[in-house]
């Protein structure tokens, strides 16, 4: 997807940018089915400035599932 001009399909614009939730403790992670105290791994969301449509949702470290 980097390597390709984003399009959003809300609006039309082309203007995206990236956040994250789950860097600080307290906040939203991801992390293995059944385990209680991983720690997980942080989401980064793809998403549109004009009207924040988001186009991707990435795991930041899946190895932490294997």
């Amino acid at each position: 997807m980097e390597n390709n001009r984003l399009i959003c399909k809300a609006c039309g614009s082309d203007s995206f940018t990236k956040g994250e939730i789950g860097r600080q403790s307290g906040h939203a992670t991801i992390r293995p089915l059944g385990a209680i105290f991983s720690l997980g791994s942080p989401l980064i969301y793809t998403f549109c400035k004009n009207c924040g449509e988001v186009a991707s949702i990435k795991v930041e470290n899946p190895k932490k599932f294997k």
